[in-house]
Order: C-alpha cells, then sequence, then structure tokens
C-alpha cells in the first residue's frame, strides 16, 4: 500500500525533531550528530532501511521542495539539510529554537 502524505505529517508531528536519513549517508550523520551534541532527543527514519523509503523520499520533495536527505524537522518545520542543521548549530540559531 503506498504512503501518503498524510502519513508522512503524521510521522514529522511524531516528535519534536524528526531526521528523515540514510545509515550512509554523512550530511545524515553531520546532521544527527549536532543534536547528540546538544543531547536533544530525536527520531530517525532510515528510508533506506524501509520498503517504502523512495515513496517517503518523493512526498518530502513535494513537501519542501526537496528530496535529499537529511530533512529534518524541528516541531514540524522544515530545517532543511545536514549544512543547514550545522550552520544553525554553529550561530547558535538552532539552540534558541529548541
Amino acid at each position: 500500500m503506498p504512503v501518503t502524505k498524510e502519513q508522512v505529517n503524521q510521522l514529522i508531528a511524531s516528535d519534536k525533531v524528526v531526521i528523515f536519513s540514510k545509515t550512509r549517508c554523512p550530511y545524515c550523520k553531520m546532521a544527527k550528530q549536532v543534536f547528540d551534541d546538544l543531547h536533544e532527543k530525536y527520531t530517525a527514519i532510515e528510508l533506506d532501511e524501509r520498503e517504502d523509503g523512495d515513496e517517503i523520499q518523493d512526498i518530502l520533495g513535494e513537501i519542501t521542495s526537496a528530496r535529499t536527505v537529511p530533512r529534518v524537522f524541528l516541531k514540524g518545520i522544515c530545517l532543511g539539510g545536514g549544512t543547514d542543521v550545522k550552520k544553525l548549530y554553529d550561530n547558535g540559531e538552532l539552540q534558541q529554537r529548541l
């Protein structure tokens, strides 16, 4: 059964920080490391370990205008990818948003 946009939105809403990721992606690791360094709990959804990963990635592309991983969401808002999250962390903005 195909994944719906509503199901993806439910995944996004399931935690304060949700990271759509792939296990071997260096940018995904970078994004997770930022939250690990902040001791901030997150939900990682590893798309390469799911049969519906490509479908989820397509829907994320519709929602965020980018199909690339990671797609990092904070309180339901897409922060972007790994370098975006790292930049927000480095300038202190991410800590303020948390």
